[in-house]
């Protein structure tokens, strides 16, 4: 498939597979080879850009690997564009105190990147796609919503539960610290 899409123009499409329903998801990603290293041994690693959603409309081809026709996804035009900037700078400020938390309680420094997205959309598809553990469900979930309003609104939730959650370790880690410091 790689030298297929090497040869075209690097782009393919990517679909989540449930292990557990074992099926391909109706929505995916468009993803462009942006470098490839095959190494003597014929195996490559390939980084890529995720572009454009689609859903898959039908499958024409399962072997050697599946082709399929598949329709582009656009999100819902935005309402009210002072709501959602709210909305997105709410969410970034979660974003920014669950790294920050994460960092205290790991005793190490946890930074964000400096060229995080401006725009609602573009963050919102950023942070669905770097959520961190078992979250495939969710991530899936997060593709397959057209409001970028619904998938930040979802993102603030699970950021503020987590944020929440590491404050409670955090205390606890703190106030154990100080009980080891006045115990010596």
């Amino acid at each position: 498939m790689l030298q297929s899409v090497l040869e075209s123009d690097s782009r393919f499409g990517v679909v989540r597979w449930d292990p557990a329903n074992k099926t391909i998801s109706d929505v995916g990603c468009c993803a462009e080879i942006i470098k490839c290293q095959t190494s003597e041994d014929g195996r490559s690693n390939i980084i890529t850009l995720g572009q454009q959603r689609f859903r898959v409309l039908e499958r024409i081809r399962e072997a050697p690997f599946i082709t399929a026709m598949v329709s582009w996804i656009e999100d819902e035009e935005v309402q009210n564009s002072e709501q959602i900037k709210k909305l997105s700078e709410s969410v970034l400020q979660a974003l920014k105190d669950v790294v920050s938390l994460t960092g205290k309680l790991r005793d190490s420094e946890a930074t964000l990147p400096d060229d995080l997205p401006d725009l609602p959309r573009e963050l919102s598809f950023w942070i669905g796609a770097h959520l961190a553990g078992p979250v495939a469900h969710e991530q899936q979930h997060l593709l397959e919503l057209t409001s970028t309003w619904e998938r930040l609104q979802r993102e603030y939730e699970m950021l503020d539960s987590t944020r929440r959650q590491l404050a409670a370790r955090t205390a606890i880690k703190d106030t154990l610290s100080n009980v080891d410091q006045a115990n010596s």
